[in-house]
């Protein structure tokens, strides 16, 4: 019944931007932290930040800094990754997961995971 689902991945070249969704169906997401995480290809599972119920951001990466930035639309029942100056390094499958805690803490230990889209950054 609950799930999150991701979308606005694709290829792009360097240095353009995207906005990735994470929907949410079954439940409600208000009450949740979401955490948005990445897997490289060939690398282990990252986390890259995390949005609090209020609005408050978490970055488990001090890189993303300055070129990604989360958000929430209540209404909607959707939250957003917005990545701007995409690098080639960026290339990955990025996940959106919910945390009924409602606060952003160490560690991808989610209650809900979406499938993932990809990112492909090259020229």
């Amino acid at each position: 019944q609950a799930r999150l689902v991701e979308s606005g991945g694709g290829l792009v070249q360097p240095g353009a931007s995207l906005r990735l969704s994470c929907a949410a169906f079954g439940f409600t997401l208000d009450y949740y932290a979401i955490g948005w995480i990445r897997q490289a290809p060939g690398k282990e599972r990252e986390g890259v930040l995390c949005i609090s119920t209020t609005g408050f951001t978490s970055y488990y990466k001090d890189s993303v800094k300055g070129h990604f930035t989360v958000s929430r639309d209540n209404a909607q029942n959707t939250v957003y990754l917005q990545i701007n100056t995409l690098k080639p390094e960026d290339t990955a499958v990025y996940y959106c997961a919910a945390d009924r805690g409602g606060t952003c803490r160490p560690g991808l230990e989610f209650d809900y995971w979406g499938q993932g889209t990809h990112v492909t950054v090259s020229s």
